[in-house]
């Protein structure tokens, strides 16, 4: 269990037809009473927002901040489809609600898949009784599942709200179009901690803006990205702190998940700037880097090549002085003062090859920092991108 580890949440994965493997590809999260309870969500500041988007953003703002279910389909995002595509939208969350016996507005609906097709509204709606039938609390293995779109494992996570016996569970989606803010992701969050809708958001966003939003892959920005999270409140009233510390963690853990299982990647690199003139001015340089196709080459090529990043820095717009920056590969320096260092080579070879790497850009001018979660560039990143896959 994840996403149903929360006390008073059901959930169900099915295929329906969208895609042409016979994949699973349609995923519900609801209440197991039917009724609504706290929600609140994040979504991609993208202007060609889609239709999911705005419907689901609508339906938060009519309610309040309540909602009764999510209901989600992968191979298909439901993004510039216009009008049909927010009619279509509409359509998922009343067949759903006409199952679970909530009001339309009530749900909130997610896509993911390939942008500029319409959505096969026919086939999802005749999959949603079949949906709502398999729906049950040890249903959340199949939701995640029914959501992956070139992810290679479904993502899920559950974390306890300090000693208090509440949890947070989650599942997420995203493996490409990875950059803040937020990622080509969907994620829902439970929780059975008892919370207002205010309180939430406030905690929701907080979690987003130090996960999700510093997952960086490709620099490019989805139009569907969503995180959701509902409050069953079963579990009763929990100090704000804890909760909100294990909102934060799930995001964070579902984060990494993404930036490991990123199209055709062989590292998950985090990157930290530090010493900048502000946190903006680190974050602006760490982004810079994070984009940089010739710093994600080096990385794949297992290359500290620690003048790429360098001139990225240079580059950013921020206050630098090239005399003042050293870098480190994996804690090991091999530059200082803007200049290469004696070093071991074969401990920074040893470093480059892991899996896993850490980056730390020091600029030398103040206490701002930053930090972004990003992955190399390889071969298999183009060939799965190529011919609109």
């Amino acid at each position: 269990m994840s996403v149903t580890a929360a006390k008073g949440f059901v959930a169900a994965g099915v295929a329906c037809g969208i895609k042409a493997s016979g994949d699973p590809d349609l995923s519900l999260v609801a209440t197991a009473s039917g009724r609504p309870v706290e929600a609140a969500a994040v979504f991609t500041d993208n202007k060609m927002t889609a239709a999911p988007v705005l419907t689901s953003d609508e339906h938060l703002r009519r309610t309040g901040g309540h909602a009764a279910a999510v209901i989600l389909n992968s191979g298909n995002a439901n993004a510039a489809t216009g009008a049909p595509g927010r009619r279509d939208a509409q359509a998922m969350c009343a067949a759903t609600a006409a199952e679970l016996g909530c009001e339309p507005h009530e749900v909130l609906v997610c896509s993911t898949g390939l942008i500029g097709i319409p959505l096969p509204i026919d086939v999802i709606l005749a999959g949603v009784p079949a949906l709502a039938a398999a729906r049950t609390p040890q249903g959340g293995d199949a939701a995640a599942e029914a959501i992956r779109t070139t992810d290679t494992y479904r993502k899920e996570v559950v974390v306890p709200v300090g000693g208090t016996g509440a949890v947070v569970g989650g599942m997420a989606k995203g493996a490409a179009m990875l950059a803040p803010n937020m990622a080509t992701m969907l994620a829902v969050l439970t929780t059975d901690a008892e919370v207002a809708s205010a309180d939430l958001r406030r905690m929701l966003r907080a979690g987003v803006s130090t996960s999700f939003n510093v997952l960086m892959t490709d620099a490019c920005r989805s139009t569907n990205d969503t995180v959701i999270i509902l409050a069953s409140g079963e579990a009763g009233p929990v100090p704000d702190d804890d909760l909100a510390a294990a909102i934060g963690e799930a995001c964070a853990q579902l984060a990494f998940q993404m930036a490991s299982d990123a199209e055709g990647a062989t590292k998950v690199v985090k990157l930290t700037v530090k010493g900048a003139a502000s946190d903006a001015d680190a974050d602006a340089g760490a982004r810079a880097i994070a984009r940089s196709a010739l710093c994600k080459c080096s990385w794949f090529g297992q290359d500290p090549y620690w003048g790429r990043l360098a001139s990225e820095l240079g580059s950013a717009g921020i206050a630098f002085d090239q005399e003042r920056v050293s870098v480190c590969y994996g804690g090991i320096r091999v530059a200082d003062g803007g200049v290469s260092i004696p070093h071991d080579e074969a401990a920074v070879a040893a470093v480059m090859a892991e899996r896993h790497l850490e980056i730390d850009c020091d600029l030398g001018l103040g206490d701002g920092t930053a930090l972004i979660l990003t992955n190399d560039l390889t071969h298999e990143y183009i060939d799965e991108n190529t011919g609109g896959s």
